[in-house]
């Protein structure tokens, strides 16, 4: 079993993010620090939980920040399938804003359908763009969010206490 750290961390895939203020909402609830990665500048809230990165503008520079840094017990938010990617395989619990888990189980599949339409598209295929952002998946976000903050919790809480000398 992995050990799990004291702290996690929520990290913010933020430049095309639609949930930064549930976000916002749900880490300061609970006490956890946010950290919001967007390629320049973004508006985030006076609050200490809450610092923004601008990690620069070059080609992936706001995923290879989070990447760096994500691992076990921390939480990324991203529809960024490749970082999800990523991310899963550092250990860190990876949710889509739509409120979709990204696990090691479904991320190969996922990364497999993505490349497939990528493929598609650049061959002159009209696959249609994503669906509308809906109340529904705004609840699912918060819900999927809400459950993982508790389940990273309740396997720090079993984790055994190292003995003192």
């Amino acid at each position: 079993m992995t050990s799990i750290p004291a702290n996690t961390r929520i990290y913010v895939d933020a430049d095309a993010c639609p949930v930064k203020d549930e976000i916002y909402l749900v880490a300061i609830r609970h006490a956890l620090p946010v950290s919001v990665v967007a390629g320049n500048f973004i508006r985030v809230p006076q609050d200490p939980l809450i610092e923004r990165i601008a990690a620069g503008s070059g080609m992936d520079a706001a995923d290879d920040w989070i990447a760096e840094r994500a691992g076990p017990g921390d939480i990324v938010i991203t529809a960024d399938i490749p970082l999800a990617s990523r991310c899963v395989k550092l250990g860190a619990e990876v949710i889509a804003p739509n409120g979709k888990p990204f696990t090691e189980e479904s991320i190969g599949m996922t990364l497999a359908v993505r490349n497939l339409m990528t493929d598609l598209r650049s061959s002159g295929e009209i696959t249609g763009g994503p669906k509308s952002y809906s109340p529904r998946d705004r609840s699912a976000f918060l819900s999927a969010l809400d459950k993982t903050i508790r389940r990273i919790q309740r396997r720090r809480a079993a984790q055994p206490i190292p003995s003192q000398g």
